[in-house]
């Protein structure tokens, strides 16, 4: 078991050893700042390599979003977090439901701090963690995996697609099983690390560069934002209620008594309170425009200020 383990990770780009780097260790501390630099600064392009097939993905995403379905991001150590870090940061950014994109890494929330053990290695772990949430057709199953190979992350995908669900395999390695097992795959080849298998340095760079495309361009096309201004955003506390304010601003010009005066009327919703402010409707008639255009904003404007639209 463990001859076959190992010679499956000689084949892997993400474990493959740098003989040029095996005495970086006696480098000076800027030298190796620069060596590590220098790496990361090639991520963007592997990243950019990958730009339609991202595309294509999100859009697929977006239309199984906006029929009401849910973005499950699943994966095991380092990419198992970053799926539950991007997924955890929707509620607060976009205003969306906490169940609406979610991350399930292997071993569940004790693995965010803590290795669990042979987690990773279980398919049928995915397939039970998956079962829980109740995978349907409409939902997304993201299976985030830098060796592409990882037992969880391919089960995800598998057993997603036994429920009809939509399914994408990010993963650092060409030909990878994740991606072949995917409608969507993603493969953004970053090469060796600078430690050797280390993939929560490139890899894991270049996974989180991916997911906040993935997530942040569906949130776009889902209207939670009206141009660059994140117009869905929860005002929980003093910063973000700041935001709210500054983003009304931004976005209608208004002054300071009536930006307060309509996100009061409105319950700070943002979007309410610029429709309120630049149609001069009141909140019950901004809530009817933007329900009947599913939260789109700018559709919402585009029948009244053409030219704000």
């Amino acid at each position: 078991m463990y001859a076959e383990l190992r010679a499956q990770l000689d084949t892997l780009t993400t474990e493959a050893f740098r003989p040029e780097l095996a005495e970086i260790d006696r480098l000076s501390t800027l030298d190796l700042v620069r060596t590590m630099h220098a790496e990361d600064a090639t991520v963007p392009a592997a990243v950019a390599a990958r730009l339609p097939h991202i595309a294509d993905a999100i859009d697929a995403i977006a239309a199984r979003m906006t029929d009401g379905g849910r973005l499950v991001y699943a994966g095991a150590g380092t990419a198992g977090r970053l799926g539950v870090l991007d997924a955890s940061e929707c509620p607060p950014t976009f205003n969306t439901d906490p169940a609406q994109v979610v991350g399930l890494i292997a071993g569940g929330p004790t693995a965010l701090v803590t290795a669990v053990e042979g987690a990773e290695d279980s398919a049928e772990l995915a397939a039970a963690d998956l079962t829980a949430l109740g995978l349907g057709p409409r939902d997304t199953v993201v299976g985030i995996s830098a060796s592409g190979r990882t037992p969880y992350a391919v089960g995800a995908v598998t057993f997603a697609r036994t429920r009809g669900a939509l399914t994408v395999g990010l993963s650092c390695n060409a030909g990878s099983p994740l991606a072949a097992a995917a409608d969507h795959g993603i493969e953004v080849v970053v090469g060796p690390e600078l430690l050797t298998g280390s993939t929560r340095l490139k890899a894991g760079t270049a996974q989180k560069l991916v997911l906040n495309l993935i997530s942040t361009i569906t949130m776009i096309r889902l209207g939670k934002t009206y141009g660059n201004l994140m117009v869905d955003v929860r005002a929980s506390n003093e910063k973000l209620r700041a935001r709210s304010r500054r983003i009304v601003a931004l976005a209608t010009g208004a002054p300071d008594d009536e930006i307060e005066a309509a996100l009061t009327a409105t319950g700070g919703e943002v979007k309410h309170a610029i429709l309120v402010l630049l149609t001069g409707t009141d909140a019950a008639e901004a809530a009817r425009r933007l329900d009947a255009t599913g939260g789109h904003l700018r559709a919402a404007l585009t029948p009244l200020h053409p030219t704000t639209a």
